[in-house]
């Protein structure tokens, strides 16, 4: 199979709003939670959250488009073409035919539904909807955009698994390119669910953090005290290509993506398999499909939201497939600073992985005060203040409602 090489990133996040900010920011150890200012949380119980700051579309994109667009799609558009300006792609002399878009939302276009029912009701239910109504809503509209944008004429679709959504599309995109089907993607996610249903709908299923004292304290995976975690909003992109493609146009390199796994639980709607079941077969299977052995693996980007079940059942999945080899790791969840990005979080902590592998530097995981009885104080999960550590191989998990499971290895690039 052909090898799949990392030539661009773009990243709109919570903590910085290009690639480089985000990853100044990881370095920093810097959270992204403050209390919401897209709309009224006064009678909720939640009333912070990771938002992108200082975000106006029409910044970005002409101001006619960006009013056709939701918030998650102008997200993907922005962090798609800082992916693509980082790439050096020349577009007119590529084979168009075989570049392509994968693009994983979670939601979609959740405000976009809420504006559209609030005027259903307050017309007195006479069904006046806007035409754009469904175009700006979908999942799909995101990549379709992007393909419009750039002209790629290749494979172009969306995927939607929770949380595990952009992760699912970066595998996809992998799996194209080794089997010679596509030269280049644009592989990521978006996510915009800051909204009241987005807030209301995750306080009801008591999944985040009520900690309205301590917004920034927060998101604070595998402390002995989390309390659910912090929703975040973004987007990040990726460029992937054939190395040979990458190659002949003397493109810089980040990294190259040499494995991916997908499983599931099948156990439970909303709650991981509390032996981590999923995770652990997942890991396993992205080692074999990177053909290298466990004690390769320098870092591990967690799925780490904060959640009482979920931190616990990973570290299991994670000792489980790594043995000894375990307390060799560092580990790291970035969503303790960007908060949880529901579909676009696998997008966004490839990119965290990528610029780990390159940079020899393991992003920390903040916020941590209180060790938790029921996970192995051994683990290395870089408390607190980033770590300098040769990396040749990191893992980037995340799973999502539903029981999916995603595990994509990144390897330090060697020609």
């Amino acid at each position: 199979m052909k090898r799949v090489v990392v030539t661009g990133i773009g990243a709109l996040t919570p903590i910085g709003n290009t690639a480089k900010e985000y990853w100044e920011a990881l370095k920093a150890g810097k959270s992204g939670a403050a209390p919401i200012t897209l709309f009224d949380t006064t009678e909720f119980k939640t009333k912070f959250a990771c938002e992108v700051k200082d975000f106006n579309a029409q910044d970005h994109i002409d101001r006619r488009e960006a009013r056709r667009m939701d918030r998650f799609t102008q997200f993907a558009m922005v962090s798609a073409h800082e992916a693509i300006e980082d790439s050096g792609l020349d577009l007119e002399k590529i084979d168009l035919d075989r570049a392509g878009v994968i693009w994983g939302a979670g939601v979609g276009g959740l405000r976009t539904m809420e504006i559209e029912i609030e005027g259903f009701l307050k017309g007195n239910g006479i069904p006046r909807f806007n035409p754009l109504f469904i175009p700006k809503m979908i999942p799909d509209i995101a990549p379709g955009q992007i393909s419009i944008k750039y002209g790629f004429r290749g494979i172009n679709y969306a995927t939607v698994s929770a949380c595990a959504s952009s992760s699912h599309a970066i595998i996809n995109a992998m799996d194209y390119i080794r089997l010679g089907k596509a030269d280049i993607f644009i592989a990521g996610g978006s996510e915009s669910t800051v909204t009241y249903s987005g807030m209301g709908g995750f306080n009801s299923l008591k999944a985040l953090s009520t900690r309205n004292d301590d917004p920034q304290g927060a998101s604070r995976p595998f402390d002995k005290d989390r309390d659910g975690f912090v929703l975040g909003e973004g987007s990040a992109s990726l460029i992937l290509e054939s190395y040979e493609h990458a190659i002949a146009r003397g493109a810089k390199i980040y990294a190259e993506i040499v494995g991916g796994a997908m499983t599931a639980d099948a156990y439970h709607i909303t709650a991981p398999h509390p032996e981590g079941i999923g995770a652990s077969n997942v890991m396993r299977l992205a080692l074999e499909d990177a053909k290298i052995n466990k004690d390769e693996v320098g870092y591990i980007n967690v799925h780490g939201t904060s959640t009482p079940l979920g931190d616990v059942a990973e570290a299991k999945a994670i000792q489980k497939v790594f043995g000894d080899a375990a307390y060799n790791l560092n580990i790291s969840s970035t969503k303790s600073m960007t908060g949880h990005l529901l579909g676009a979080a696998g997008a966004v902590e490839a990119v965290a992985a990528v610029l780990s592998v390159k940079n020899n530097i393991v992003p920390p995981t903040i916020n941590h005060a209180t060790a938790d009885p029921e996970i192995d104080p051994k683990l290395n999960f870089t408390f607190n203040a980033a770590q300098e550590r040769e990396l040749n191989y990191a893992l980037s998990n995340t799973f999502g409602f539903g029981g999916h499971n995603t595990s994509v290895v990144f390897k330090k690039f060697q020609g």
